[in-house]
């Protein structure tokens, strides 16, 4: 590719970038302001300059240092997000060490915390836009709610779609967005240029010790302008890097700090505007359409994260801490336009739920900043382990990084804290929820995978048995799919008991998870002849990978020689019943939680993308 043709490719995926990656902390302008400074406090020019200070270096600190600079830099295989880092951390060995155990449960706790923002963040930011009603039409102002539920029920509605077709306008749309926060912002300050006093740090220490008393309420208002900061990274391997870097630094973030600088040179004049200080920025005629625009925004960052609920979910399901279930590829040429409908429902219900609930973006900012807060510390504790082990920083010096940003993000998570009982309990449960669900799901697949591996025949005393009886041979390719542990396929066992006949050719068929993102095609297939019409077939994917067996063990096939016709397959399943029983390494409860999850499962036909006319299904009951 060209220097020219590369530089206006990086323009093209920063465009984009401006819709997917930065519609959450883009609107954060929304309600972040008067969050860090509620009606009833001080509004005077001390207490304005302090909150936008601590807002600046907010901005600059978390977003441009920690995560544009160095979180970034932790990819792996070129994707990003916290579960992306967890596997980068713990690498392909699968030693259950205490250590491992412990980076394994903080990095599904984090991954758990990004269902609640995907529960919060629609929610609060399409009800802060609909709270623009008060503004620009009082009479109205108690449709804010409703309305607001509407949306998100529509906005779900439309996920089965895809984001496809409407993603190509996402980068547009938010062109407009920030080009509207950066003019408003402008033409603010030029009203009250002592505004800019903020950029200098000491103001915001200055109002941290001259009112400690407000210092949590002010922190928990001010961490909303970095709430999207996760999406940087989760949305990584999407864009790249540069893109992602260039749009932050040419064009967000002078926005952003012309928006929050606008609203403060607002109040500077006219303190009684705190109220609602985004759209008082508006002239009145331009209220309208600044509404409108700003109801679009909302809608583009509630998707950006549901759309990131639902590659976490694929990624999760693929990494082996969660049950099969159905999900629908919405693009022929985008593989991360997925659509999980068990996933859009529940989150579809939680955030219209949420709305209701809460009835008010002041409400819910608690319950926002909690999440994202707990969220950033543990991607910083993770981030500690990539620099010492990954990329072989000396340890004092990652240390030192590590403390530097843990002081910054434990500061803000502790500010937070005070807002748990007023909702910020709400994704602290889910979150707890999640993890034990997905931490059941992996320990309970594998107690249960261990108990079939003890009954299970060697290759070679199977072939003992075949010679021993008088044994039928079926005609065509029996594909068994069954786990690496094991030598032979429980199904295989079980199938020529039953009927004394085997097929004249078995492969037994491995498919083995990676944690990384794609396998190269070099190391994807590995095919054993065993022998005796037997062989084994080793099929790699990482956890973004589409798991097409039959497509897959055809190429496999053809690449190390094996002849095979897919239209005389049939592909056989073990579909065992899993008994609760007491005892062992889970209590009963979380035993009967793995039996439930299990029998609730899509079927290992559909995941693996089987022509049901094909497949066989052979059972057996299994106690766990």
């Amino acid at each position: 590719m060209s220097a020219r043709k590369h530089e206006t490719s990086t323009r093209a995926l920063a465009l984009a970038a401006l819709g997917v990656v930065f519609g959450d902390i883009g609107t954060s302008p929304l309600y972040a302001l008067k969050e860090s400074l509620p009606p009833g406090s001080s509004a005077q020019p001390a207490a304005v300059l302090g909150v936008l200070s601590l807002m600046i270096w907010a901005l600059v600190v978390i977003v441009s240092i920690k995560y544009l600079l160095l979180v970034l830099r932790a990819d792996n295989e070129g994707e990003g997000g916290i579960l992306a880092l967890m596997a980068l951390v713990l690498g392909p060995d699968e030693t259950g060490t205490r250590g491992r155990r412990v980076i394994l449960y903080v990095g599904l706790l984090g991954a758990a915390l990004l269902y609640g923002d995907g529960i919060i963040t629609p929610a609060i930011s399409v009800l802060s836009a609909m709270e623009g009603l008060d503004v620009v039409a009082p009479d109205l102002a108690s449709l804010a709610v409703p309305l607001a539920a509407a949306i998100l029920i529509g906005l779900f509605l439309l996920q089965v779609r895809g984001t496809g077709s409407i993603g190509r306008v996402f980068g547009p749309v938010m062109l407009v967005w920030f080009t509207m926060l950066a003019v408003l912002g402008a033409v603010s300050i030029v009203s009250a240029p002592a505004v800019l006093a903020a950029f200098n740090p000491a103001h915001g220490v200055a109002y941290l010790f001259a009112e400690p008393w407000r210092a949590g309420p002010v922190l928990g208002g001010v961490f909303l302008v970095v709430t999207g900061g996760e999406a940087l990274y989760a949305d990584l391997g999407h864009f790249g890097r540069r893109p992602i870097r260039l749009a932050w630094v040419t064009f967000v973030l002078p926005a952003l700090l012309l928006s929050y600088l606008g609203q403060g040179a607002l109040l500077l004049g006219d303190p009684s505007l705190i109220s609602n200080p985004f759209f008082h920025l508006a002239p009145a005629w331009a209220r309208v359409p600044v509404l409108i625009l700003a109801t679009v925004a909302t809608i583009i960052a509630s998707q950006a994260v549901i759309s990131g609920a639902f590659s976490l979910t694929m990624q999760a399901v693929q990494l082996g801490f969660l049950p099969r279930m159905s999900i629908r590829h919405t693009s022929e040429t985008e593989f991360g336009q997925v659509y999980v409908p068990l996933v859009n429902f529940l989150l579809c219900v939680a955030s219209v739920a949420t709305v209701v609930a809460f009835g008010s973006s002041n409400a819910l900012a608690g319950a926002y900043g909690v999440a994202v807060s707990t969220t950033m510390v543990i991607t910083t504790a993770l981030l500690f382990f990539a620099m010492h082990r990954r990329w072989r920083w000396p340890l004092p010096v990652a240390a030192a990084v590590a403390v530097v940003f843990l002081a910054v993000d434990l500061t803000f998570l502790v500010a937070n804290v005070e807002k748990i009982p007023e909702g910020g309990w709400l994704p602290l449960a889910l979150g707890g929820l999640v993890v034990v669900v997905m931490a059941t799901w992996r320990t309970g697949a594998r107690a249960v995978s261990e108990q079939k591996s003890d009954t299970d025949l060697t290759l070679a005393e199977l072939r003992e048995e075949i010679d021993a009886d008088p044994t039928s041979v079926l005609p065509g390719t029996a594909v068994l799919l069954h786990p690496p542990s094991r030598d032979v396929p429980g199904s295989l066992v079980r199938l020529y008991r039953f009927t004394s006949a085997i097929h004249e050719r078995n492969v037994f068929l491995t498919i083995a998870w990676w944690r990384i993102p794609f396998i190269h095609r070099d190391r994807q297939f590995s095919v054993e002849d065993l022998g005796g019409g037997f062989f084994r077939v080793v099929i790699r994917l990482g956890y973004l990978d589409r798991p097409r067996v039959p497509a897959l063990l055809e190429a496999a096939c053809r690449e190390h020689g094996v002849d095979i016709d897919l239209d005389r397959v049939t592909y056989i399943l073990e579909h065992d019943t899993v008994v609760p029983k007491r005892g062992g390494i889970l209590a009963i409860w979380r035993k009967k939680l793995f039996v439930f999850l299990e029998r609730n499962a899509s079927k290992v036909s559909d995941y693996y993308h089987l022509p049901t006319e094909q497949v066989l299904e052979i059972g057996g009951r299994v106690d766990l």
